[in-house]
């Protein structure tokens, strides 16, 4: 039942150590700020050894995206929306249509009560006389 020495590996494994040491405190430090979103974007900063680069143009990519989505989402908006005022502008056409004819038809009905008046008159008038 030997017990292993930690004083016989230790002064070959002092700069391990310390690194260990460090990467796991700057672990436990990562836990304790940051959500778990962030955790990525922490990690891939990690794996490019800290000069950001990756995440620079992450973050302009995103960026980029972000903006040709929006703009894309007005143009489809912009054309939906004239769609409904096309659609509106033709309804209301039609609609004017419509009420023109029923106006010239409500005349035409009128004209013909008034002659089918007339025509009446007429023939009351030579059924008396006969």
């Amino acid at each position: 039942m030997e017990r292993p020495s930690l004083e016989i590996n230790l002064p070959d494994t002092h700069e391990e150590g310390k690194l260990y040491v460090v990467d796991s405190l700057n672990n436990l430090n990562k836990l304790n700020v940051c959500p778990d979103g962030s955790q990525h974007a922490l990690d891939e900063e990690e794996d490019t050894g800290g000069t950001g680069e990756n995440t620079a143009g992450s973050n302009i990519r995103n960026q980029c995206l972000f903006f040709v989505t929006f703009i894309l989402t007005l143009i489809v908006s912009l054309a939906l929306v004239s769609f409904v005022i096309f659609l509106i502008i033709q309804t209301r056409n039609k609609m004017d249509q419509i009420s023109s004819r029923l106006i010239s038809e409500k005349k035409n009905i009128e004209e013909l009560k008034k002659m089918n008046n007339m025509i009446l008159k007429h023939l009351n008038q030579s059924g008396i006389k006969e």
